[in-house]
C-alpha cells in the first residue's frame, strides 16, 4: 500500500511538471487545479483573454491521458449542444443519440457567462449529479468527468451572470493572472520554435487518476479541523457585510479540497493551515455581501480573508485534548 501511494505521489508530480513545462509561473494555479480534480470537484476560472486559460485545461487532459472537450458558450447555444440529441434514424426506424461535449472526461466551458441560463443550467446536472437527461433517458457520464468554466472579468456586455446555485458547484474559483516581464521573456523563447505542449505526453492514465481520488477520501481529518472549516463557514454567515453566506455544500467542499490539497503534498493526514490557505479560493464566490458593503468597496476576497484572520486556528494542544 505504501508502494502505490509513492507511485501515486511520483506521478502527481510528474502531472504537476508538465502543467508547468507550459504555464510559465503558475505553479500555484496548477496545484489548485489538480486539488479540485481529486477531490472531484470543477473550476470557475475568471481572469482576461489570452492568459492560458484554455491551454491549462488542455495540458492537465494531456497529462492524464483523459478526453478533452472544449465547449464555445455563445448567447444561441442550446442545452442540447451541450448535453447531445436524440436523432432519428430512417433505416434503423429508430432514434440514436448522438453525444454533445459534456460526456469527456475534461471539459473546458469556455466563457460560460455568455450563453442563457437555461443553457447555463445544462450543466448543473453533469456537475452535481454525474449524468445528463436527454428526452427523458437519463445517461450517465464518463469518470474521471471534470469541468474548468472560464469568464472573463472584463466584458460584461451580452453575458448572463451564474446563478448562486450554479457558482455553488464549483468547488473553487481561482485568477491566472499576467506574467511577469521575465517570465513572459520566458514564455516568449519556449514558443518561438514549437509550442511546449506539444513536447509533453501523458504520465498518469484515467484508470490511476481514479485511484488516486479514491485515496484522497481516505485523507485523515481531525474533528478539530473540521471544527475550524465550520467555523469559518458560520463566520461569513454572521458577517454584517454579509447578505448570503456559505452553505453546507460550501463546508464540503473546503474539507475535500484540504484532503487533495494534503495528499498531493505527500501528507496522509489535513493540516489547519491547508483549510486556512484554501478557504479564500473556496468561500469567496459562495457568499453575497449585502448592498453597503458593496458601496463601500469591499470584495468577497476581502471579507472572507477578515473572517479567517479572526477565526481561531486549532494549535497541538486542541489536537491532544
Amino acid at each position: 500500500m505504501m508502494q502505490d501511494t509513492a507511485i501515486y505521489n511520483e506521478k502527481i508530480e510528474r502531472v504537476l511538471s508538465n502543467i508547468n513545462k507550459v504555464m510559465i509561473g503558475k505553479e500555484e494555479e496548477a496545484a489548485l487545479s489538480l486539488v479540485a480534480l481529486l477531490a472531484q470537484g470543477h473550476v470557475l476560472l475568471e481572469d482576461v483573454p489570452g492568459v492560458g486559460k484554455t491551454m491549462l485545461v488542455r495540458t492537465l487532459a494531456k497529462s492524464l491521458d483523459c478526453d478533452f472537450r472544449r465547449i464555445q458558450f455563445t448567447p444561441d447555444l442550446l442545452p442540447a449542444d451541450v448535453t447531445g440529441v436524440s436523432i432519428y434514424n430512417p433505416k434503423e426506424l429508430k432514434f440514436e443519440f448522438r453525444s454533445g461535449p459534456i460526456l469527456g472526461n475534461i471539459v473546458l466551458a469556455d466563457e460560460i457567462n455568455r450563453t442563457s441560463p437555461k443553457t447555463q443550467s445544462s450543466l448543473l446536472e453533469g456537475m452535481e449529479e454525474m449524468n445528463v437527461t436527454v428526452d427523458g433517458n437519463t445517461i450517465p457520464l464518463k469518470r474521471p468527468f471534470f469541468v474548468m468554466a472560464t469568464q472573463n472579468p472584463i466584458e460584461y456586455e451580452g453575458t448572463y451572470p451564474l446563478p448562486e446555485a450554479q457558482l455553488d458547484r464549483f468547488i473553487l474559483k481561482m485568477k491566472l493572472g499576467y506574467p511577469s516581464a521575465e517570465q513572459e521573456m520566458e514564455m516568449l523563447e519556449r514558443t518561438s520554435r514549437n509550442h511546449p505542449i506539444d513536447e509533453i505526453s501523458a504520465v498518469m492514465d484515467r484508470d490511476e487518476l481514479l485511484a488516486v481520488q479514491e485515496k484522497v477520501k481516505d485523507v485523515y481529518i481531525d474533528q478539530n479541523v473540521q471544527q475550524y472549516i465550520i467555523r469559518l463557514a458560520t463566520g461569513t454567515r454572521q458577517d454584517t457585510a454579509i447578505y448570503l453566506g456559505v452553505s453546507p455544500r460550501g463546508s464540503i467542499a473546503l474539507m475535500k479540497a484540504a484532503k487533495a490539497y494534503a495528499y498531493i503534498h505527500g501528507r496522509d493526514y489535513v493540516l489547519p493551515d491547508d483549510v486556512k490557505y484554501l478557504a479564500p479560493f473556496i468561500l469567496a464566490h459562495r457568499i453575497i455581501l449585502n448592498t453597503e458593503a458593496k458601496y463601500d468597496g469591499m470584495t468577497a476576497d476581502a471579507v472572507i480573508e477578515k473572517i479567517v484572520r479572526n477565526t481561531h486556528i486549532p494549535i497541538r494542544r486542541d489536537f491532544d485534548s
